[in-house]
């Protein structure tokens, strides 16, 4: 399988009362077409920063990042907010819609705002409408977004970061403000669309969560301590147990 990411001695430092910050240092890694992959850490690790960097939301000031193909250091902030919207999607903790629109109209926002496919705004509507059915929450399409649950706001941020179809998926803590019920069924919709072939890169500091990737990545003080392959193929409780034997390991 080719690599939808590269990361190749990325660093990223910032300047702070004179004083400079090496927030990630020397990062190497791949993530791969179908991949899905957990970034864990202690806090102020490194992980969101990374999760930033290596989407383009943040520029990194040394080493390469290649997505899709794409130099993404060589890339002007107008190429790269394109790729964010066509070739990427973004799932995050505080779920960022727009209080003025209906939940639908949240969800295809991406879309109409993009150029990567002709559509007419009648064609849009459908797509997202079947994102919403597949995903359990097409009764909500019509309401305002203070009128739904945690959980199925959180599910239709999952719509919004597939309206694109994009080559990956970057998530940030995706579970972190819902109760225990709700993060299960978002983890379930995660892993159904990422077996679909969808690649994922998950920050998280949930072992619940990071039991249900393929990969791993261990981060601290902005270094890439180990990595950990999961099998899938192994019931969940046992995957969470190695992966917590693991993490002790590695000093969690």
């Amino acid at each position: 399988m080719k690599n939808i990411l590269e990361v190749k001695d990325l660093c990223k430092t910032y300047i702070v009362n004179k004083r400079q910050n090496n927030v990630l240092r020397n990062v190497n890694f791949t993530v791969a077409e179908g991949d899905m992959v957990a970034v864990m850490g202690p806090s102020g690790s490194g992980k969101s920063t990374l999760l930033y960097t290596v989407s383009g939301m943040d520029r990194m000031t040394a080493g390469e990042v290649v997505f899709n193909g794409k130099n993404m250091s060589l890339q002007k902030e107008n190429a790269l907010a394109e790729m964010r919207l066509d070739d990427m999607g973004f799932i995050f903790q505080q779920m960022y819609m727009m209080k003025n629109l209906s939940v639908l109209d949240n969800i295809i926002l991406p879309a109409v705002k993009s150029n990567k496919n002709k559509e007419s705004r009648k064609d849009i509507e459908q797509r997202g409408r079947e994102l919403m059915k597949k995903l359990g929450i097409l009764e909500i399409a019509d309401n305002d977004i203070n009128e739904v649950s945690g959980g199925q706001l959180q599910r239709a941020c999952i719509c919004r970061s597939m309206i694109n179809n994009p080559a990956m998926i970057f998530a940030d803590e995706p579970t972190g403000a819902l109760n225990r019920t709700s993060s299960d069924e978002v983890m379930n919709e995660l892993t159904k669309l990422n077996e679909e072939g969808t690649a994922m890169m998950v920050v998280t500091h949930d072992v619940k969560v990071a039991s249900r990737c393929k990969r791993v990545l261990f981060i601290v003080d902005g270094n890439i301590k180990g990595e950990y392959n999961l099998n899938r193929e192994k019931s969940l409780r046992d995957r969470e147990k190695e992966l917590n034997t693991w993490l002790m390991d590695m000093g969690w």
